[in-house]
Formats: C-alpha cells, sequence, structure tokens
C-alpha cells in the first residue's frame, strides 16, 4: 500500500494562514519569525523546518504541529491481510462497551504471567519500530488487562493494573507518534489511573515521562517542560537510590530538555544535559527500563539531538563521532540518531553523508522509518535537491512510498 499524495507542509501552512485571514507579514510576525521562512516554505524553495520554527507556526495558526507534518494517519495492509489501525487503538482505550455498560467478556481472564508475557513481547516489537505488529496485539492486550483487572482482587488486581498502565503507555506513545496526540492524551489519563491502582511504584513517573512527550508533540512546550520537571523534582535519587531510580530521573530530564530546546532556552538545555550526564555516569552503563533506555550512550545521542535542534550542525556532527557503545540502544533510538547526523550533514550542504546517514537509519528500523515524519520530510527535501532520475535516495524514497 503507498501513501496518499499528501501537499507539503508549505502547502499546509498557506492553507491555514488563508483560512485564519493572514498576510505572510501577518504570520510571520504572530510567530515571531523572518518573513522570508514563511515565504520559503509556502512557496516550496523549503520542504522542511526545525521543530522550533513548526511550533511557533503551529501555535500562530492554532493547530497541533502534527498538522504541518501531515504524518500518517493509518497503519498499512499487513500481507496476512489483516488491517491494524488507528481505528483499533481509539477503540480499545475508549470502547463503548464501558458506556453501555454492556456485560463483561464471557471467558476466562488470563493469568498475570500471561499478561507479562504479552506485554513484553509488545515492548520488544515496539523498540523495534514494527508498528503494524502493534495495532494488531496491542488492543488485545488492552482488553485482557482491563478482563484481568476487573475479574481478579487483591494483589492479583493490582499486578494487572500495572500491566494495564504499560499497555496504555504504549498506546499513548504509538498514536502519538502517528500524529493522533489527542488520542494518546486520553491513553496516557487512562495510565495514569491505572498505575494509580497498581502495585508499581514506578509506573506513575514513567507516565509523566512520556507525557512530557505528547505534550511536547501538541506544541504545549512550557506545559510539557514543566510536567517532566515537577516529577523529576519529586523523585530526586538520593545517594542511596537504585540505578532505576537514577534512570528514570535522568529520562525525566531529557524530557524537560526537549521542550526547553524548542523554547529555546539554550541554557536550561544545557543545564539539565550536564544533570542527566552525571546521573548516566553514576549508574556508569546502559539500562533499559520501561522500555526505555538510560545511560551515557542515551545522553550523548540525546546531546547530538539538541544540538541538530538549536541549529549547532558543525558541533553536532562532531558530538555524534563520540558517542559510546550505540549499538546497546534499541533499533529505534539508534535510527533516530542516524536521522540526527543526516539533518546535520544537510545543514552542512553534505548531501552524500546525509544520505549514508539515511540508508543506515532504514537497516537500522526499516518499518519505522516509513512512518517518521521527518526522516520522510528530509528524503523529500533532497530528493528535491537531487538531478538525477535514478539514484540510491530516489530508490529510498520509493521504499518509504514517498510520491512526486
Amino acid at each position: 500500500m503507498q501513501f496518499p499524495e499528501e501537499p507539503g507542509i508549505g502547502d499546509r501552512v498557506a492553507r491555514l494562514r488563508t483560512r485564519r485571514k493572514l498576510t505572510q507579514e501577518g504570520l510571520a510576525e504572530r510567530a515571531g519569525l523572518s518573513v522570508d521562512v514563511v515565504r520559503k516554505l509556502e512557496q516550496g524553495v523549503r520542504q522542511t523546518a526545525r521543530l522550533t520554527t513548526l511550533n511557533a507556526l503551529a501555535r500562530a495558526l492554532d493547530v497541533e504541529p502534527s498538522v504541518l507534518l501531515g504524518q500518517p494517519a493509518t497503519f498499512e495492509v499487513r500481507e496476512d491481510g489483516e488491517q491494524p489501525s488507528v481505528l483499533a487503538l481509539r477503540q480499545a482505550i475508549s470502547p463503548i462497551s464501558d458506556l453501555l455498560a454492556e456485560e463483561p467478556d464471557p471467558e476466562d481472564p488470563p493469568t498475570i504471567a500471561e499478561l507479562r508475557h504479552s506485554l513484553r513481547s509488545t515492548e520488544r516489537i515496539r523498540r523495534e519500530g514494527r508498528l503494524g505488529e502493534i495495532g494488531t496485539l496491542l488492543p488485545q492486550l488492552i482488553r485482557d488487562a482491563k478482563c484481568a483487572a476487573r475479574a481478579h482482587s487483591g494483589g492479583e488486581a493490582a499486578a494487572a493494573q500495572s500491566v494495564l498502565a504499560e499497555a496504555y503507555q504504549v498506546a499513548a506513545t504509538t498514536l502519538t507518534a502517528l500524529g493522533k496526540e489527542d488520542a494518546g492524551f486520553t491513553a496516557l489519563e487512562r495510565s495514569l489511573d491505572a498505575a494509580r491502582k497498581g502495585d508499581d511504584p514506578h509506573l506513575h513517573t514513567v507516565a509523566i515521562s512520556s507525557l512530557a512527550w505528547i505534550l511536547t508533540k501538541q506544541g504545549r512546550l512550557a506545559d510539557a517542560e514543566r510536567a517532566a520537571l515537577a516529577t523529576a523534582e519529586r523523585i530526586e535519587p538520593g545517594f542511596r537510590s537504585q540505578p532505576v531510580e537514577l534512570a528514570l530521573w535522568g529520562v525525566l530530564l531529557l524530557r524537560a530538555a526537549t521542550a526547553a530546546v524548542r523554547l529555546e532556552h539554550r541554557d536550561t538545555v544545557r543545564e539539565l544535559l550536564n544533570l542527566a550526564g552525571a546521573a548516566a555516569a553514576r549508574i556508569g552503563t546502559d539500562r533499559l527500563d520501561y522500555a526505555t533506555p538510560f545511560g551515557p550512550t542515551n545522553v550523548g545521542v540525546a546531546k547530538v539531538n539538541f544540538l541538530v535542534e538549536m541549529e549547532e550542525s558543525a558541533e553536532a556532527v562532531r558530538a555524534a563521532r563520540t558517542v559510546p557503545d550505540l549499538e546497546s540502544l534499541p533499533p529505534t533510538w539508534r535510527a533516530r540518531f542516524h536521522v540526527d547526523r543526516a539533518l546535520a550533514y544537510t545543514d552542512l550542504n553534505r548531501e552524500e553523508f546525509a544520505l549514508n546517514a539515511l540508508l543506515t537509519a532504514e537497516r537500522t528500523a526499516p518499518e519505522w522509518m516509513r512512518y517518521h515524519s521527518t526522516s520522510r520530510r528530509l528524503v523529500a527535501e533532497l530528493r528535491g535537491r537531487e538531478r538525477r532520475r535514478t539514484s540510491p535516495l530516489t530508490a529510498l524514497a520509493d521504499r518509504l512510498d514517498i510520491d512526486g
């Protein structure tokens, strides 16, 4: 299945600007940007923009950033005929049966061990970026965990609620990655409610970390920074803290820094990155807790991302060469790192290096690349610069189903 041809960012900006009866100068003034940026985007001279620019335009146009990005709305049809979709996840997190008080599922509820095994399998799939499989498995996991939570009592009910909290969190991040932040936010609310009823005290922190990411995707940058920093302050580790507590604290700092970089609070970004680096150094190695990595490698990857966001591309390229033990990260994290390298090289007009980085990202997480909006925009922009009809770049664009 090919993605339908979509308008570019500039087309969306122009359409929304016209709808709001703004001139290019008026939009630029409202967004705090140069009118030249708006003009070049609308004319197609620039096919991509920094997230700080996109967030500013989204705020000025009163839309979520994903509206400008035009992310895919549904999963692909799989070869076996299954068609997992955004709708399936929406139905799982907001089933009408709850509103109609329908009879519960007559099947016996799964055991806690079965639920946990299913959750771990889903986490592996997510780390590898296999979104189609998530769309198939996750709705049923949510239904199973809800069934078990209703059927059991005491410790088993609490354990089922913890699985449900994590399943909702996976749904939240998956939906948000596909540009459905509203549904992602609903799933996150469900996750927080289940976490309060569960038996794992860390799940609330994990949910807030995901909430900060979703708020950032919505363009609610100040709210994202506030949520992450308030929770980080509440759980700030002490001398006797365990590595998992240090890791979750460090992840919150990086979430706050992600929002801060898009708010152009550069001093805050550097301060948070230094604190996260100190936590990573104290742990001494890379960990994977609740499907989220943290350690010296992930802090190094985050630094590269922040430098790219701040348009310090030459420094980003240099920093990328110093990231240790990249293979310790899940495939999707590694792929995103290579996309950041490609962005930096593109900014430096080193297209060959950018293409090599994109090809590395594709080899690392091929299905993830098909849905990752930044990757798709960058490939489209590089292809627009290229004059050859056939090339490795054209072949990459074909594999990503980028039309035009």
